[in-house]
């Protein structure tokens, strides 16, 4: 199947193979047994999520992260969500990493950054699902939302100050990260991977709060990219709703992704989804229609964290979308091109050395006696 676009006199042809490009999908386990490889060679994601499940030893996840870009090219954008504190992945492997909560100065937040890129690297990891930049004050720490810890500073100042601080430590260390959870979920009260959360701030408080390290983080990167929140905000001024009245998750709404980021705040990144397989979306769409929606809507990328019947039911979804008009070949273009900036941006693998791996967990160890 070819999917044809005209643009000017450049016409442009999209395959199945330009189509598993927007999908940044999960694998089962630490190596990529025959069904890992067909699913991969079907689909061509252009990322792979790595999770503890897929990690055993430092010298393993190496081999499994080139083996995925043997497969798959070095262009291939791998990623983990290594924040450290209650979410880290590599603590198998490595000594486990403070919380984002427990850093209370921009140098701390800078070497953190560093020293997470340098273990990254090591291991073939390009991309750092972090930070998370949910503003969260003493009033919001009372609520049970799955964010306990895991976010820098206590208000949009030092939020702001201390996620660019981590940043920069990634990115001079040749590792990309990502803001989340878009437009934030700071305020919410349940936990999204279980359900819609329904955030009830008014629109000043998602300006002046909430969007605030947003603004002051994407303006200062070429290569920034976002993940979208799975949430609603009905007394924002920006929220959708179904036919049915429902309410339609953030990251699967235009006015969000399209009229709030890109055009209201400028943003030219790449934006991803959060796990589509996550409740907050499952309960009310399929994972087809979800995946639709989201493109739509102006996701760059989808992810699906899980499921391989996920992803393959995502990409023939997607496909028939885009081979029908649904979605607009346009549209497609718009999110490869973003793709294609991002993965060259990406720095190549460090040369392994469990020396190096070492000294890092030495520094770590430093890091967390100062805290």
């Amino acid at each position: 199947m070819n999917l044809t676009s005209q643009m000017g006199k450049n016409v442009i042809h999209y395959s199945k193979n330009h189509i598993g490009r927007i999908f940044f999908i999960g694998i089962a386990g630490p190596e990529i047994d025959a069904k890992t490889e067909e699913l991969l060679n079907e689909v061509r994601p252009g990322g792979v999520c790595l999770f503890a499940r897929n990690i055993r030893s430092a010298e393993q996840t190496r081999q499994l992260t080139d083996s995925l870009k043997r497969i798959l090219g070095n262009s291939l954008l791998i990623s983990i969500d290594q924040e450290g504190g209650l979410v880290d992945r590599l603590k198998r492997i490595l000594e486990p990493m403070p919380a984002a909560a427990s850093i209370k100065t921009s140098e701390q937040a800078n070497m953190l950054g560093k020293l997470t890129a340098r273990a990254l690297r090591q291991l073939g990891i390009n991309i750092n699902f972090a930070p998370v930049v949910d503003v969260i004050d003493e009033k919001r720490k009372t609520t049970n939302n799955g964010l306990y810890s895991r976010n820098f500073g206590s208000d949009a100042e030092s939020t702001s100050q201390l996620a660019d601080a981590y940043l920069r430590g990634l990115s001079e260390n040749g590792v990309i990260g990502c803001l989340k959870h878009f437009p934030g979920l700071g305020a919410s009260r349940v936990d999204s991977h279980s359900e819609l959360p329904i955030v009830e701030i008014d629109r000043e408080t998602l300006q002046s709060v909430d969007l605030l390290p947003y603004r002051r983080l994407l303006a200062r990167r070429d290569n920034a990219m976002i993940m979208t929140a799975h949430c609603s905000y009905p007394n924002a001024g920006l929220q959708g709703n179904d036919a049915d009245g429902s309410l339609i998750p953030a990251s699967l709404d235009r006015r969000v992704l399209e009229d709030l980021l890109r055009n209201e705040i400028g943003f030219r990144g790449l934006a991803i989804t959060d796990d589509l397989e996550m409740g907050a979306v499952t309960r009310n769409f399929g994972i087809g229609e979800a995946c639709r929606r989201a493109v739509l809507a102006g996701a760059d990328m989808l992810a699906i964290c899980a499921s391989s019947d996920a992803v393959r039911t995502g990409f023939e979804v997607i496909s028939e979308a885009a081979d029908s008009g649904i979605i607009p070949t346009s549209r497609l273009a718009q999110a490869l091109e973003r793709i294609d900036i991002l993965a060259q941006s990406t720095s190549p693998s460090a040369q392994f050395s469990l020396d190096e791996l070492e000294e890092i967990s030495s520094e770590i160890r430093e890091l967390k006696a100062g805290l």
